[in-house]
């Protein structure tokens, strides 16, 4: 069997543009949600502003927004400049400061303007928190009041994460999932169009030897496709991976061998190439989008929620994520980890009993049978 495995890792490695493409697809998705919400990309919001207040009050707004290190202030003279700056792109929001801003006089105009773009609503949201809290504070302040009800936060975890970390998780688990499901299903279909399975019925190698064989080197180059994709993640983008790494490559293959068995079961079912291809096509995209990959299962409508976290990658990346990131044991939630396991009986049951090497009937007397 060694000598299988060897031949099947020489053949993948040689098909040089479908490796190429198993290995770039989720390395694109990590370079591009890595520059939008990796680390690396937390620059400051640029703010136009437009200050007509000469108080000792306006002038802190201000300087305090350009303290957070969150905001990169532009002064502009007119309300129509700001308007102009975030049309153009040159501005994510604006604030006006009017004339007499800050006086402790009945005729004074307190009231700023933010001037926003609704299709910056998230950076929109961060100038609006930061600035009501600061007038919160002033009118305290003022009114020499204190506040009576407040809140406090308490984390769940001193871990530091962020969304591109959930993300960076998810693309691992889609990278498997794809990798995986249309290797293995297409691969067979061929092999069993090209009567490359049937020749190996009435050699005298074993036909179980040589699924395992090329089982083992598609999860050698899983282990690569993850190797890959996390160092680009960590030290690209910085993203926050807490847990231990032997585990999460532990989850990871298994994750690789229940989506090998998905691609067997194609296989089994499929007449064609082009049949195993669509199949295959059919099961990933819906499964990409509704596990979990790129955001929370718990977003969906709690119906759809219910079901979809029982779909194979669910399970998985949920135990990835919860070691990777929050340092939490797999096992800490049996569920997950019985899910998967039940899914790989399962598959594996059908595999055995409808996976054949050859639809030849002459051949049935043989080891047809995986």
């Amino acid at each position: 069997m060694g000598k299988l495995f060897i031949a099947n890792l020489k053949m993948m490695v040689r098909n040089r543009q479908a490796l190429f493409w198993m290995l770039m697809f989720p390395l694109m998705f990590t370079v591009i949600f890595g520059f939008f919400f990796g680390q690396n990309n937390n620059q400051p919001q640029t703010v136009a502003v437009v200050q007509q207040s000469k108080t000792e009050i306006a002038q802190q707004l201000v300087n305090s927004l350009k303290d957070s290190g969150n905001f990169t202030i532009q002064t502009e003279d007119t309300l129509s400049a700001i308007k102009e700056k975030i049309q153009k792109g040159k501005a994510s929001s604006g604030l006006v400061i009017p004339e007499g801003f800050g006086e402790n006089t009945s005729t004074a105009n307190n009231t700023v303007l933010l001037v926003s773009d609704p299709a910056n609503s998230q950076l929109n949201a961060v100038l609006a928190g930061y600035v009501n809290t600061y007038l919160t504070q002033v009118n305290y302040q003022v009114q020499q009041a204190k506040p009576i009800f407040t809140a406090s936060e308490e984390k769940i975890s001193s871990k530091p994460s962020g969304y591109f970390d959930f993300v960076l998780a998810g693309l691992i688990g889609m990278a498997l999932m794809n990798a995986s499901i249309q290797g293995v299903s297409i691969s067979m279909s061929k092999y069993r169009e090209d009567k490359i399975l049937k020749r190996m019925v009435v050699t005298p190698v074993r036909s179980w030897k040589f699924v395992v064989a090329d089982v083992l080197s598609r999860l050698v180059l899983n282990v690569v496709q993850i190797s890959l994709i996390l160092a680009l993640g960590i030290y690209g983008f910085n993203a926050h991976f807490n847990g231990n790494f032997v585990v999460i490559y532990a989850l990871a293959l298994l994750g690789a061998i229940l989506f090998q068995l998905i691609g067997f079961a194609i296989a089994a079912v499929s007449k064609t190439t082009q049949a195993a291809e669509g199949m295959a096509t059919a099961v990933t995209v819906p499964m990409m989008f509704l596990a979990g990959v790129f955001f929370p299962i718990d977003l969906l409508p709690k119906w759809l929620g219910s079901i979809v976290q029982f779909l194979p990658l669910a399970p998985l990346l949920r135990m990835i994520r919860t070691t990777a990131i929050e340092a939490v044991s797999p096992l800490a939630d049996p569920k997950n980890i019985l899910i998967v396991i039940v899914w790989v009986i399962v598959l594996g049951i059908f595999v055995i009993s409808r996976f054949r090497l050859s639809e030849d009937p002459s051949l049935a007397g043989q080891t047809n049978h995986v």
